[in-house]
């Protein structure tokens, strides 16, 4: 890299609609701020830019509940992330709010770009509108039944139960979130940017990306080789950036679409503050900058594709250099989930434990290239078996020994053997293989790096058996001291990236001056000390947590998998017991199949044509990544005979076919008849 590239790097932004937990943390937030620290003692010219995303569905919807305005929502949130956030150690240069009148005017300005360079359309579209609250719904503000996996309560974005993307139109049985009607169909206008249009001028940013991380161009590749559409990028709501032209008064910019120029209003923010109003452009308008975001998969397509386009049809601003984005963190073998509570809570976790285990317990085991598994048993051990009782111990072994028995003075290096010289070797080392890897944004394997060194050094210690030489041969106890000391140093100074809190505490305990932030990362390399130079009384680097500490935070996630559970299967009870003239409303029929095919622009949605009977009806089902079209034909299926029609896509569905699935939906099949029957047979 050259000395003198500027390099830019965001997070993404959190939205402020709820605490910060570990999946934010592992997706984005603590390989950003190692990075970052890493590249501060290269000296390297860089800025950290975040702030909170403060506009949304879910923001809005939150202060009806409560009650509140949205104003009173994000100013909470806004908060709560900042100070979880300063004290789990992210020294962003600047975090900053979306809610600002300083990212409100940058978002209408490149809005207004766009719109008078023709990158967007206006387009009339169809839209749930509620005629008892008398607006139209945006996405979240509808429910219904999934049209893929049939779950109760999908959104009108995304269902939770399956994962799958929705189009609100899609749900079956929509309803008001808000007032609990049913939502009628109208049409609306909207602007769109036209992805479709500039899809070739997108594949061709990314064919030059060689050097990005293979999941995030594999799942790029994966949106343009089926067509980008056109994406809307205003929408009606209250809440939000105002769309700046007229007839568009009550509409605001869609927050996807203002979201991300929050990185650019925050680094303008950042100027003011530190005096300098015109420093942003700096980074923002010179083309050799290095903006890297660092994001969770769930952003990959906002970043990697949309808002590089934003980016070229405004034609000032530099592009994305670098996406590192990373999978998905599980909590304890089930995916987190927000509104059921299931998370460990930043600022929760920070009012039990320290930062720095968590710290270390997210990047050694970062979901870098595959979703990876927080577990408390897990946490637990790596505290007390790797930090306490590697790095730390070695830490702790070699101080002692120097206050108890060279009046914390550390001794002269005399002459060197064999052993010597490779501790020395590894020293001079370390820094650069932990560095490269950092450089490549592989926490995992820097950060295995610099245990390594911890556990040579411990290694090493026991080798030269300091406890027997200072009776023995005092001068090699004295060479075994001062390079053991020497590791200290250089431990202190590679792991103020990963371990900020430890590192000061050590370089306290080492009694040098300043804090270990400002070192260089190249003295981690040499890392010595002048002759007689006097260390401070030793302190331990990384307490053990107990079982008793533990197990509360088990038995809590286990007790809301429970009820989850139970909530999800009810128990059958007369609550729930349906007689049989109720059942016998319900008419099972078996069905042929006597068409298949997918249905365009829906790739989950395959169109059925089926024989019932003397009759041939049709139905849309969301079973298209299960089943080929070619293999359903022919295929005696059960169906729902007497469903209320419905329009999925805008295609009458007239019937339900009957499916099972696995909890975590990741196989479904269908309910066949294993004997030819007539169709039309009804199931009893």
């Amino acid at each position: 890299m050259k000395k003198n590239k500027k390099i830019l790097v965001t997070a993404a932004l959190p939205y402020a609609n709820g605490p910060i937990h570990l999946g934010h943390l592992a997706g984005a937030y603590l390989p950003a701020d190692i990075y970052v620290r890493y590249q501060r003692a290269r000296n390297r010219d860089i800025i950290f830019i975040c702030g909170s995303d403060e506009h949304g569905v879910p923001i809005t919807i939150a202060a009806e509940r409560q009650n509140v305005t949205p104003q009173a929502i994000v100013d909470k949130y806004y908060q709560i992330h900042k100070d979880s956030f300063e004290k789990f150690g992210i020294q962003f240069d600047n975090y900053s709010r979306t809610s600002l009148k300083i990212h409100h005017k940058m978002s209408q300005d490149i809005f207004l770009k766009l719109h008078g360079k023709g990158y967007l359309s206006e387009k009339t579209t169809t839209q749930f509108y509620c005629e008892h609250c008398d607006r139209f719904l945006a996405d979240r503000y509808v429910e219904g039944i999934c049209p893929f996996c049939n779950h109760e309560g999908a959104r009108g974005d995304q269902c939770e139960s399956c994962g799958r993307s929705i189009d609100q139109i899609e749900l079956i049985e929509p309803h008001c979130v808000t007032c609990g009607n049913k939502p009628v169909i109208r049409e609306t206008s909207h602007w769109f940017l036209n992805l479709k249009h500039y899809q070739h001028q997108i594949r061709d940013y990314l064919d030059k990306q060689n050097h990005w991380k293979e999941n995030v161009k594999n799942f790029c590749y994966g949106w343009l080789n089926t067509g980008l559409e056109d994406r809307a990028v205003t929408r009606d709501l209250k809440w939000g950036v105002p769309v700046p032209l007229p007839g568009y008064e009550d509409k605001v910019l869609y927050v996807w679409f203002d979201a991300p120029i929050g990185y650019i209003s925050s680094t303008i923010e950042w100027s003011q503050k530190i005096g300098q109003p015109e420093k942003w452009k700096d980074y923002w308008l010179d083309k050799e900058t290095r903006l890297i975001h660092f994001i969770g998969k769930d952003n990959i397509v906002f970043h990697a594709i949309i808002w590089p386009l934003i980016l070229m049809g405004h034609g000032d601003y530099v592009l994305p250099s670098d996406i590192p984005a990373n999978e998905f963190l599980n909590l304890e073998g089930n995916k987190l989930s927000t509104s059921k509570n299931y998370a460990v809570w930043l600022d929760e976790y920070l009012a039990k434990f320290p930062p720095d285990p968590l710290r270390y317990c997210i990047a050694v085991n970062a979901p870098e290239t595959k979703d990876s598994d927080f577990s408390w048993k897990d946490f637990q051990t790596r505290n007390n078996s790797e930090l306490a009782d590697i790095l730390g111990n070695f830490v702790n072994r070699t101080l002692t020994f120097v206050n108890k028995n060279f009046d914390s003075k550390i001794p002269e290096a005399g002459e060197l053997d064999a052993l010597d010289q490779k501790m020395l070797t590894r020293i001079r080392k370390t820094p650069n293989r932990v560095g490269n890897f950092l450089e490549n944004f592989e926490v995992r394997k820097a950060l295995t790096n610099l245990m390594d060194l911890a556990r040579f050094a411990n290694k090493y210690f026991n080798d030269q058996t300091p406890w027997s030489t200072i009776r023995e041969n005092p001068e090699k106890c004295k060479t075994t001291l001062n390079i053991c000391c020497r590791v200290c140093k250089s431990l202190a100074i590679l792991m103020q990236p990963f371990l900020p809190f430890s590192a000061e505490k050590l370089w306290s305990i080492l009694n040098q001056e300043g804090v270990v932030s400002d070192c260089q990362w190249d003295d981690a390399a040499e890392a010595d000390f002048p002759p007689g130079f006097t260390i401070n009384s030793t302190a331990i680097l990384f307490e053990k947590i107990e079982d008793d500490q533990i197990q509360p935070e088990i038995d809590k996630l286990k007790n809301i998998i429970a009820k989850r559970s139970t909530e999800d299967q009810p128990e059958v009870s007369k609550n729930n017991l349906i007689s049989y003239d109720e059942f016998s409303k319900v008419q099972l029929r078996v069905a042929r199949v006597l068409e298949a095919e997918r249905v365009e622009k829906a790739d989950k949605l395959l169109k059925l044509k089926i024989e019932l009977g003397d009759e041939t009806r049709q139905i849309v089902a969301g079973i298209a990544p299960y089943y080929q079209p070619s293999e359903l034909v022919g295929k005696l299926i059960v169906v729902v005979a007497n469903l209320e029609p419905a329009k999925i896509r805008g295609i009458e569905s007239n019937g339900m076919l009957l499916a099972a699935s696995l909890d975590d939906r990741s196989r479904l099949a269908l309910v066949t008849v294993d004997s030819d029957i007539t169709t039309g047979a009804k199931i009893k």
